[in-house]
Order: structure tokens, then C-alpha cells, then sequence
């Protein structure tokens, strides 16, 4: 533990550092401890969850306050002088591309980073290293939702209309998602939803407590979200509930749509879904005689090997119904990261360059080198995305240096005991973390770095508003940010010229380059941004006034006209059979926060969920012998999971679930699979086959590590 440092802005404000919510908050002073008190906004409306509440408590957490280094690959990390560790981290740089080439590096960064970093970081691996292989986290869980919002409207943006409107939707259709637990903060607006007469539906495998407080719950099959879809697009097509003028003066595809979905009846997709068809008639009834409605999507149905389909699904039947680019109308889906959205838009994924420009249109290249001052020739192709990065780590002639910024990849990635070898086959693995993370233990350079409130910079909220976070304490000592990190390593690249350690420098730099972009900052000063509570892009001009609901006129295809696709439901990856019977789905807790690197980190946070748990239907228990608190273990084709038991009635009997927030034992990804989806390359979290076993009396004395 450390001492709580002092503030240098007790009047600024920032937004939380987790969820994309970003709730608003200053930090107080008081009896030698910082604390955290809300400030009104628009989104967060003075809310904060407990997460939120205890987010001061990082301040004091243990974190390295000095570069750590090892010596050679068996040897322990030691500290070590920064002049030190940047030099070791060049040389192996050097090293490693002239070994194999400007390719022989790698990047992966995250969507918790602001959009200058996320900025910085993507220009820092094409501009200060060449390598075409960058990419960043939010490939494992906004993909798919971008790539079908990209594919149906032309534009992805998470939720195109601001929160605002969602207690004006007469029915919403919440698929895959638990918000209560997810995004506390938004369940202020499903209540007031439903205090002025509207229907929740929720479709989810568990009855969560999103799920509790719904009209209708549909308690799906893990991976049957494509048959749950086009279900309810049949019995809207055979039930007349479709919006005719809508589809014929906004839409386009239709009949493509209508085929797939007519395979889909109502008992066919009960066999499927084990959804009741009583439940799939009420449910496309409250959608479609609803005047206003939303489906909103999470990573239930997205993070699948066919999760852009699965998203696309939902969105056909929002098309049909006419439930979109209309006030209180419209899909959506919910963001999880703290900057899942400005992340995706700068420059960190694969193939994309800022302003969300594709980097292998040759306009678009030409556009972000002449702001970059570099031959647009120089600028590498698309990479491949972060499963493949990360497989290509050790490899002959792959990536032989990897530099990690923001992301937490032994608990976060799935298949766990793979990712771990194929880092521990590099020749150089690079951590930047403020906490030492169990990627940064494996780590042979760890690179101590500022979090949250330590510095300055901006974030794009889930409804794609533009947020300011102020600097409002410093840095520990002997602690840099992660521009200056960046700048520094790239002084010593010779192409230093090219690197601001400046945010304000930078965002100015990123309004440039996003100019003309799908995602358009350039009218977005961070003047602007506080005077106006956060600014929605697209914001092409300072007179701008943003954009919050960007559908209303037109859809942002060529045309004008959004997208039907044809979706079929595909044979599961791996459906159970008899070595393994049940289905694992994973996701969130309300007490912890993604991969658990800050939140295992607070003692009331670890307090109210100290470990790794399996939530397991207790007549299937029964079955297998487990009793309520027993330590169990989970087996996939994978790998092992020893996990805590905890026995409800809430979960399909099929189907087991497990938060992912843990390392160690306790992993919930050392089973999951890395299989892709062909569009997105998101990995297959939601869904595979697996068995449960009580482990002996001798191990229930353990608990897996927090």
C-alpha cells in the first residue's frame, strides 16, 4: 500500500475508469485519503455503482513505482533505472527486426486507453516500428457489434441515440447483456422505461438481475441467438407486424432476410433456442405493436463464431419492425470497455487508421501520412487480428518482440494455456501496466505507467459522446504516462519527431487526422467538450453541433437505405456430447471489472467477490454430487478450471456459467475457444462444450487465487 498522493486539480472533474458509462466524479480530500464524489452529467445523472464508489482506492494500491527487468528468461524481475529498461527494450527491438524484419514486432494495446493513446499507439507501431501487427482487446468484445453496425447502417456507432431515450422506448429487447451487474448506471433508465408503461424483454440463458425485472424473459440456449432472430422475424412477417412504408423508404435486402427467416418457425425455434412458443409470439407482439422500441444487443450473442450474424439477426428484425432511425427507436448494442468505442475509431485495430478509416483504401492512407508527414508507401497493410497476432508470437518467422500496452492478456484472451506459450516463446515480451498484472509477471521488461485520473485525455462513451478526463493528481514519482512512454522509445528509434508526450498535442493532432473520417472529431475541442457536457461525433466543423442520434435522416450508406443480410443459424463449434455434456458460457460480475487487474486490487471490491466461482443449476449438481460451496472442476478440450460452486435455480440446466475476472486456477479462459468469427475475428467465449467434476475432500479446504 501507498500513501494517497495529493491532488493538483481538487477542482477538476473526470469520468470512472471503468465501464463505458464513465460516470462523472472529482476526487476530495479528506483525513490524508482521497475519496470519490459524483458530479452530475447528462449520462450519469450524479449515479456512481460501487465500483465507481471505491475507484480512489487505486491510488494506494500496491503497483510498481520503477521499471522492473529480468536478466535472462529464468532469472526473476529486478528494478531497474529507466534509461536501463528503455535501452534493453530498443536494443530488443532492434534485435528482433533485424532478425525478421519490421514485422518481427508486435503491438497489442486496449479499449480502457484514451483516444490518445489509443491514437498514439496505433501511429507509434505504423510510424516509430513499421509492423503491420497491432491490434488491441476490443477484438474480443465489440467486434462483431461493429462489424454488422458497419455492414446495416454504414456507420458503427454503439448506441446511435443518446440515453435519453430510452425511457421512451414503449418495449426494449435486451439480448445477451446484464446491465444491472454490466452498467448499473444505466438501470435508472430501464426504470423509469417501465414507470411510464414499457416492456422489457430480455433473452439471456440465465435469469440474471437484468433479467429479474423484465416483462418476459427468454432463456436461451447459449449459441441459438441466429434461430432466436429469425424466429421473430417469421412471426413478425406471418403476424403482419412489419412496417412496410419503413422498409420501402429506408431499407434495402429485405426479401434476403425474409427467406432465411422463413425456415425459422415458431416450433423450429423453440427445438433450437428451448425458448417456449407462446414466449416468441408475446415477445415479437410487444416489439411490433409497440410504437416505439429498441434491441439492444451484448456479448451474449457477439461474442460467438458467428456473433456478427447473431448481431445482424437483431438487426433485421429492428429494420422490419420499423424500429430504427426514429426517436426512441433503434439497435443498439452495449458497450462494455471505458473507451470500447473511441478505442476502436483511432487507429489501434488491425486495419484501421484514425477518424475509423479503412488503412488499406489508398485515399484514406493518403490522408492520415500527409497529417503524419510520412510517404503514405511507408505506412504497412492491414495486420492480422489479436487472436492470430497472438499466435503468430514465437513463430517462425512471426513476431519475436511484443509490446503490451493496457491489456491484461493471460486472464482477458481466451484459451489461456496457449496464449501463455506462445509469450513465453518470444524473444522479448514488453508490459506497460500501473499494476503488475499476471501478463506483466510473465513480462521480461515491465514499464510502470500513470492510470485513470494521472493524467489527461479523452474518452468516447457507449452512446459516442466525447468526455474529457483532467489531470488531477501526479503521477509517482519515477512513473511515466503512456505517451511519454511512447515518445521516449521512439526518441530512441530515431523518430522521435514524429511523438507528442502531450495529450492536448495530441487530440489536436487526432481532430486533424480524423478529419473526413467516418468517425469526424475534428470539430471537437476539449473547450467544447466541458462547456457542453461531452460532444457526440460526427463533428466535422467547430459550429458543428454533433451528432446524437445520426440516423434520423438517412442511414450513412451510400445511398442512404440500411442493410437486410441473410442469417442462418450454423452448427455449434462444439456442441456437448458425452465426455463433455454441459455448455460453459462466461461474462461479468457487479463487484469486478474484466480481467480483475484494478478491481482484484480493492479490498471492498475483492471483499464482496474474493474468488473464481461456477454458477450451476442445483438439480444438475445433484446429479453430479456437488454441493453448495464445493470446490469443482471444469474441463473443456482446453484446459482446467478449479472453481468455487455456487448452486441456483436461475441458469439453464444445460448450461454452467463462470465470471472471468480471475487468474490462477480460477481462469475462466483457460477453457474457453479461440475458434473466430470469419467476419469480425472475435474468439468464441459465449459457448462450448464442457464437463464438471467435484473435486476430492482434500481440495475443499482451497480456494482458487484471487
Amino acid at each position: 500500500m501507498i500513501a494517497a498522493p495529493p491532488l493538483c486539480n481538487p477542482t477538476g472533474g473526470t469520468h470512472c475508469p471503468y465501464c463505458a458509462m464513465q460516470c462523472a466524479m472529482r476526487l476530495v480530500a479528506k483525513d490524508g485519503r482521497l475519496e470519490v464524489t459524483p458530479r452530475d452529467f447528462p449520462t450519469s445523472q450524479g449515479g456512481l455503482c460501487r465500483k465507481g464508489w471505491t475507484a480512489a482506492d487505486l491510488f494506494t494500491a500496491d503497483r510498481p513505482l520503477t521499471p522492473l527487468l529480468r536478466d535472462r528468461r529464468d532469472a526473476p524481475l529486478r528494478p531497474a533505472t529507466w534509461e536501463e529498461a528503455l535501452d534493453h527494450v530498443v536494443r530488443g527491438i532492434g534485435a528482433a527486426q533485424a532478425a525478421g524484419g519490421a514485422d518481427a514486432v508486435g503491438v497489442f494495446g486496449g479499449g480502457a486507453l484514451t483516444n490518445e493513446k489509443a491514437y498514439a499507439l496505433g501511429k507509434f507501431a505504423r510510424v516509430g516500428l513499421g509492423t503491420c501487427n497491432i491490434d488491441y482487446n476490443g477484438r474480443f468484445c465489440m467486434a462483431s457489434a461493429a462489424a454488422a453496425g458497419n455492414r446495416a447502417f454504414g456507420l458503427d456507432r454503439g448506441l446511435p441515440f443518446p440515453l435519453q431515450d430510452i425511457p421512451e422506448a414503449e418495449a426494449i429487447l435486451i439480448a445477451g447483456g446484464n446491465p444491472a451487474e454490466t452498467l448499473p448506471v444505466l438501470l435508472q433508465y430501464l426504470e423509469a422505461q417501465r414507470q411510464r408503461g414499457g416492456q422489457l424483454i430480455v433473452a439471456d440463458p440465465r435469469r440474471t438481475a437484468t433479467a429479474a425485472m423484465a416483462t418476459l424473459h427468454l432463456q436461451l440456449t447459449p449459441g441459438s441467438d441466429a434461430a432466436l432472430a429469425n424466429g421473430l422475424l417469421h412471426i413478425a412477417v406471418r403476424d403482419r407486424l412489419l412496417d412496410e412504408d419503413f422498409i420501402a423508404a429506408r431499407t434495402t435486402g429485405f426479401p434476403t432476410a425474409r427467406r432465411a427467416a422463413a425456415a425459422w418457425w415458431p416450433d423450429r425455434v423453440e427445438r433450437a433456442t428451448g425458448v417456449p412458443e407462446r414466449q416468441l409470439v408475446q415477445a415479437a407482439h410487444l416489439l411490433g405493436e409497440a410504437a416505439t422500441a429498441m434491441i439492444l444487443t451484448g456479448r451474449g450473442p457477439e461474442q460467438q463464431r458467428h456473433g456478427v450474424a447473431n448481431a445482424l439477426g437483431y438487426i433485421n428484425l429492428a429494420l422490419a419492425l420499423g424500429k430504427a432511425g426514429r426517436q426512441a427507436c433503434g439497435w443498439g448494442t452495449l458497450t462494455g470497455q471505458g473507451n470500447g468505442q473511441g478505442g476502436r475509431e483511432h487507429g489501434q485495430k488491425a486495419d484501421q487508421l484514425p477518424g475509423y478509416r479503412n488503412l488499406a483504401d489508398p485515399a484514406h492512407r493518403a490522408a492520415v501520412a500527409a497529417i503524419w508527414g510520412v510517404d503514405p508507401a511507408t505506412l504497412p497493410g492491414p495486420g492480422p487480428s489479436a487472436c492470430e497476432l497472438l499466435d503468430r508470437c514465437g513463430a517462425p518467422d512471426g513476431i519475436r518482440a511484443l509490446l503490451v500496452q493496457g491489456c491484461n492478456l493471460l486472464v482477458a484472451a481466451p484459451n489461456t494455456n496457449r496464449v501463455r506459450e506462445r509469450l513465453a516463446a518470444l524473444d522479448m515480451l514488453v508490459v506497460a501496466d500501473p499494476f503488475l498484472s499476471e501478463t506483466a509477471a510473465l513480462a521480461d521488461v515491465v514499464l510502470p505507467v500513470a492510470h485513470w485520473a494521472e493524467e489527461a485525455g479523452t474518452i468516447t462513451n457507449l452512446e459516442g459522446r466525447v468526455l474529457l478526463r483532467d489531470r488531477l493528481v501526479a503521477p509517482p514519482p519515477g512513473v511515466l504516462t503512456d505517451l511519454e512512454l511512447l515518445q521516449e522509445i521512439a526518441e530512441r528509434l530515431g523518430r522521435g519527431k514524429f511523438f507528442s508526450a502531450d495529450a492536448r498535442d495530441v487530440f489536436e493532432e487526432l481532430r486533424r487526422a480524423s478529419a473526413g473520417g467516418i468517425a469526424d472529431y475534428a470539430g471537437i475541442t476539449w473547450e467544447r467538450i466541458v462547456a457542453e457536457q461531452g460532444v457526440f461525433w460526427p463533428c466535422p466543423t467547430p459550429g458543428h453541433p454533433g451528432t446524437p442520434r445520426p440516423f434520423q435522416e438517412r442511414f450513412a450508406t451510400p445511398d442512404g437505405r440500411a442493410r437486410f443480410h441473410a442469417v442462418e443459424q450454423p452448427l455449434s463449434a462444439e456442441p456437448p456430447d458425452q465426455e463433455y455434456p454441459l455448455l460453459l458460457t462466461t461474462g461479468r460480475v457487479l463487484a469486478q471489472y474484466n480481467s480483475g487487474t484494478q478491481t482484484r486490487r480493492v479490498q471492498a471490491l475483492l471483499a464482496a467477490d474474493p474468488e473464481a466461482f461456477v454458477e450451476i443449476h442445483g438439480e444438475t449438481a445433484r446429479g453430479l454430487g456437488i454441493a453448495e460451496g464445493n470446490m469443482v472442476r471444469l474441463v473443456t478440450r482446453r484446459g482446467a478450471a478449479a472453481l468455487r460452486a455456487r448452486l441456483v435455480r436461475t441458469i439453464r440446466l444445460d448450461t454452467v456459467f463462470v465470471p472471468f475476472h480471475w487468474g490462477g486456477l480460477g481462469n475462466a479462459n483457460l477453457l474457453t475457444n479461440a475458434v473466430l468469427d470469419p467476419v469480425s475475428r472475435i474468439p468464441e467465449f459465449k459457448t462450448c462444450a464442457v464437463r464438471v467434476e467435484c473435486m476430492p475432500p482434500a481440495s475443499q479446504q482451497g480456494s482458487n487465487s484471487a
